[in-house]
């Protein structure tokens, strides 16, 4: 069985715009689908709107197994961070930024899952630095 996670672009790439549908059918025929914790949390703090509200906490309810960061994956983040922002000189601020996606890699590697996001540039670098899987859109 393969699995996959949904990253936040995907979700506000099809809520707004109403990009990847037909991406996101091969997706769902190809993979399970399992909700990342961090990525929910993202999609929440987000929600603007009230439609926005009523259709992150839709997807909160449907989402009955989430994947979260365990401490080791949390540990791992903090040196992947350091890394990858000394070596491009990144702010604080990006650093912070970037922690998310770390998380959301992380996880996924743990349990052997594909990510698919539609932010290229940040998960071919995790990609590349974990070994993690990845489908961009």
């Amino acid at each position: 069985m393969r699995w996959a996670i949904l990253d936040t672009s995907v979700y506000i790439d099809h809520w707004e715009a109403g990009r990847h549908q037909r991406e996101l059918d091969e997706i769902r025929r190809a993979f399970v689908i399992r909700h990342s914790a961090v990525v929910l949390s993202e999609l929440r703090r987000g929600a603007r709107t009230r439609e926005a509200g009523r259709l992150v906490e839709d997807l909160f309810r449907l989402a009955r197994l989430q994947w979260a960061p365990t401490s080791e994956d949390w540990w791992e983040a903090g040196r992947l961070i350091r890394h990858i922002g000394d070596a491009r000189g990144w702010s604080r601020g990006k650093r912070r930024e970037f922690q998310n996606d770390v998380l959301i890699a992380l996880t996924a590697r743990r349990h052997g899952a594909t990510v698919v996001t539609a932010n290229r540039g940040d998960f071919e670098t995790l990609s590349r630095e974990t070994g993690v899987p990845l489908l961009t859109l």
